[in-house]
């Protein structure tokens, strides 16, 4: 029984971190600085046919409903809609998406801290430090790995992922008329999901790193206590 509990709370533990860890790295994209950024690298204002006062302007509006709401995506242009009911569906769809995953990611960090407030004693406590610090390396190793699959075949991960979130299918789009994609082409995207990852093995690094050092200091003292002939604390 103990055996089982240990392996439940070592994968509840190594769950929750790693949904902490990418909610928090995608934060930092959902800004304007980066978005224009990436757009100008991704030439958006050359697939528009917008200047760059206009590309900002119909952006920030987007990029507004998608954080803040309302989810209505009508921005328009000189009285015209930028967006046609597709698009603004899909961006529907996707505003639902993300919400609800940092719902889960809210749930999760919860539960990381239980399990933080559970491990009483040394002991469980140190148990708790290395679970985080080998849940950091496998972060770092399983997002290199899937970094380079998914830049392999970037197209069928694409596909596949849209597949499953949006099995509606409302996510095929033009790029000769539809501006969603031409606002943001693919390798603003590319690039995006580049900065996300490179964000989550640095968090994974630094989380490995500090639940190191904590668990190690943890085993320290508790071999002080040892050597003093003091047992230390374990958990309950």
């Amino acid at each position: 029984m103990d055996s089982i509990r240990g392996a439940l709370a070592a994968f509840a533990t190594g769950l929750a971190a790693t949904l902490v860890i990418v909610a928090l790295s995608i934060l930092p994209f959902l800004n304007p600085v980066w978005v224009g950024f990436e757009q100008g690298r991704s030439q958006a204002a050359a697939w528009t046919g917008y200047s760059p006062e206009q590309l900002a302007a119909v952006t920030g509006p987007i990029l507004v409903d998608l954080v803040v709401g309302p989810p209505d995506f009508d921005v328009t242009l000189d009285g015209a809609p930028v967006l046609k009911e597709a698009e603004r569906a899909h961006m529907r769809d996707v505003r639902g998406v993300f919400f609800g995953f940092f719902e889960v990611a809210v749930v999760a960090a919860v539960v990381l801290l239980v399990l933080f407030l559970a491990a009483r004693g040394s002991v469980a406590r140190e148990r708790f430090w290395r679970r985080l610090q080998k849940t950091g390396s496998v972060i770092v190793v399983v997002t290199v790995v899937g970094g380079i699959a998914g830049l392999l075949f970037f197209d069928s991960a694409f596909i596949l992922f849209h597949e499953i979130f949006f099995p509606g299918g409302n996510y095929l789009f033009d790029t000769r008329t539809d501006k969603l994609v031409q606002l943001f082409p693919e390798q603003f995207w590319v690039e995006s999901t580049i900065g996300v990852g490179i964000v989550i093995i640095g968090l994974s690094l630094l989380m490995r790193w500090f639940a190191g050092r904590r668990a190690a200091r943890l085993a320290s003292r508790a071999g002080v206590a040892s050597s003093l002939g003091t047992r230390p604390v374990t958990a309950r």
